[in-house]
Parts: structure tokens; C-alpha cells; sequence
């Protein structure tokens, strides 16, 4: 009998730190590229809302690509990571309308992100996640008249919140497929450098955004 319990004992000492160290596979460090569909739209701006302007409705469409990088660790049941992005836009529009002489065009610039996300393991090479945190965006606007041209470098905080599927394709790559919207207020106007005007403008945005990326 008693060698029995030793046997049992030593197959015990053996299987639990096998089983400490099933971990799930959706862990570490890891980089990533991103690419995907980019909708940018402005809602009314404070300074219209006792008028008919509807100015300030304007949806700009393009293309989103950059860079992701993130940790993310197990919980026990839960995955929890912290990440941030680094994303540019081909998103443009020229206005057909003509402001006190002068006609404009915007651009979609870089946009910046740090947040955390939650997910769960729903297959051995499957997770599925929830997402947010803040976000900064810039927009160059460009007014061109007769006898000027002006310039702004806009800037805008807001925050972030999306949910996604990702997919592992061996060891340490991996695919993901997700949803984000995000909400930005208060642009500033920066010309030369300096901040010539501030105002509450309500910006929605939708992205549709493909990943590949690889753990460490």
C-alpha cells in the first residue's frame, strides 16, 4: 500500500505543474498590421445649432491602414491586454460650397489610440473581445481663396470602443477581424502654430479593420 500512495503522489507532482502551465495560447506580447474600411462624419457644430447651416454634416470615406502593438495576459477564463495604435487615413473630401470666397478641402490624418480590451477563448485557436479606451484624431483642413490660403492642423480627443474575433494561424501569427466606433469634441484650429479657435464639434467614426499579427 504504501508504495501505491508514493506512486500516486510522484504522478501528482508530475501533472499539476503540466497543468499550471496550460495557459491559454492568446498571451504575450505581440505586434500587429491593420488595414480596413475608415467613415469619419461630423455632426452639428455648437455654433449652427440656431441655424440651417447643415455645414457640419459631411461623411469622409477612405481607407485606414497602420501599425497595433499589445500584451495581454490570462486571467483564469478571461483574457485581459492593453494595446496602442498608430493609424494614418487616405480619407478627403473637397467641398463644392463656397465659404465667404473660399472653397475647402479636408484630410483625414493620423490617429493615435491606447486602450484595453477583454476577451474570451471560444475554440482552441479562436478568442472573441470587447474594447476601449482613448483616441486622438487630426484633420487637415486646407481654405483656398482669390488671395489667401489658410491651413489648420485640427486635433481632437475622444474615446474608443469596438469588439472583434481573432483567429490563430500556428504557434505565434494570428488574424482578426473588428468593429470600432468612436466619438471626438472639441477641435482646435492650430495655424503657425498657435491656437486661433476652439469649437465643439460632434465627429462619429466607424471602422471595419482587418489584422495579421504575430506573438512573441
Amino acid at each position: 500500500m504504501r508504495t501505491y500512495v508514493i506512486a500516486a503522489l510522484l504522478a501528482g507532482s508530475v501533472a499539476f505543474p503540466a497543468m499550471a502551465q496550460n495557459t491559454s495560447p492568446f498571451t504575450g506580447p505581440r505586434v500587429e498590421g491593420l488595414i480596413g474600411y475608415d467613415s469619419l462624419r461630423s455632426g452639428e457644430r455648437e455654433d449652427d445649432a440656431d441655424t440651417n447651416d447643415d455645414q457640419g454634416d459631411e461623411t469622409i470615406d477612405g481607407i485606414g491602414f497602420g501599425v497595433g502593438a499589445g500584451y495581454d495576459y490570462d486571467a483564469g477564463g478571461v483574457i485581459l491586454g492593453v494595446e496602442g495604435e498608430f493609424m494614418e487615413s487616405t480619407g478627403s473630401q473637397d467641398s463644392d460650397e463656397t465659404i465667404d470666397g473660399f472653397t475647402r478641402s479636408v484630410e483625414t490624418g493620423r490617429d493615435l489610440y491606447l486602450g484595453g480590451r477583454v476577451g474570451m477563448q471560444v475554440a482552441p485557436s479562436t478568442m472573441v473581445y470587447a474594447k476601449g479606451g482613448y483616441t486622438n484624431l487630426a484633420v487637415e483642413a486646407n481654405y483656398e481663396g482669390p488671395d489667401d490660403t489658410f491651413e489648420f492642423d485640427d486635433n481632437a480627443d475622444g474615446f474608443r470602443v469596438g469588439a472583434g474575433v481573432e483567429q490563430l494561424f500556428g504557434p505565434n501569427a494570428y488574424g482578426k477581424l473588428e468593429y470600432r466606433y468612436s466619438n471626438y469634441s472639441n477641435l482646435e484650429h492650430n495655424r503657425e502654430g498657435t491656437t486661433d479657435l476652439s469649437r465643439n464639434i460632434d465627429l462619429d467614426r466607424h471602422q471595419v479593420v482587418a489584422g495579421v499579427g504575430f506573438r512573441f
